[in-house]
């Protein structure tokens, strides 16, 4: 039995929501450790020597930005934190997932899809904010016609009743991708690993361990890079 299966025994709270306060704690302690780096004397100017916690969480947010820079344009600033967020956040769960007895908090559909749907809220509520209700025009496909009339144009959308109903299908499908993808690769890779340290308790395991950190790191990095894309799409006026 893993350690937060032992807490939900005793505590009749998920271990779903012990992984994710662990998973949170250790948000914050990295980002206690490193803001304790940086106000120290040069710390904000001086790189540590070697590798560090500091300088792991400064590569990541580096990789993070460019990413945001180029999919969510001018604005990203704005958007980063929840990005960064979300990021940090699969990929902690994912590592401590690889630990023999502690569970990861998205090995967990609960978790999975929750992220899946608080992403989605996210981007729509982007493209409301940019663009007032004129966000709806992403659903109603391209404009084939511009009428003038007192002054002002209206964009006839005239294959509405034919995109409409695809364009809703397939925003509400980025919920389902998200949560499945991240939900089968993370069980998947789990299961592997606690497969060989049974069957061969040295050596092997570590193998699949190494591939796990890969795949944590990769699942976290698409989980976000679509959230990014789908951010971007967003904030696009609809033409």
């Amino acid at each position: 039995m893993s350690i937060f299966a032992s807490l939900e025994h005793a505590t009749h709270i998920s271990w779903v929501i012990w992984s994710s306060l662990f998973a949170g704690a250790l948000m914050l302690g990295t980002g206690l450790v490193v803001r304790s780096r940086l106000v120290a004397a040069n710390g904000g100017v001086v790189p540590d020597e070697g590798f560090s916690i500091r300088n792991a969480v400064e590569l990541l947010v580096e990789m993070l930005a460019n990413l945001a820079r180029e999919n969510m344009g001018p604005k990203w600033k704005t958007y980063f934190p929840f990005i960064g967020t979300l990021f940090l956040f699969i990929l902690l769960s994912n590592l401590v997932g690889l630990v023999p007895g502690i569970d990861g908090a998205t090995s967990s559909a609960d978790t999975t899809w929750a992220w899946a749907i608080i992403s989605f809220v996210i981007h729509q509520y982007v493209g409301i904010r940019e663009h007032g209700w004129a966000y709806v025009n992403h659903f109603l496909g391209p404009s084939l016609y511009d009428l003038k009339l007192g002054g002002k144009t209206y964009h006839l959308r005239l294959m509405a009743p034919l995109y409409a109903p695809i364009e809703l299908l397939s925003h509400l499908s980025r919920v389902f991708t998200l949560a499945v993808r991240l939900l089968a690769n993370m069980f998947a890779d789990h299961t592997v690993v606690a497969v060989w340290l049974g069957l061969v308790p040295v050596v092997v395991p570590a193998i699949f361990m190494g591939l796990g950190v890969l795949v944590s790191f990769l699942q976290a990095y698409v989980f976000a890079m679509l959230s990014m894309i789908y951010i971007g799409l967003a904030l696009e006026e609809a033409h």
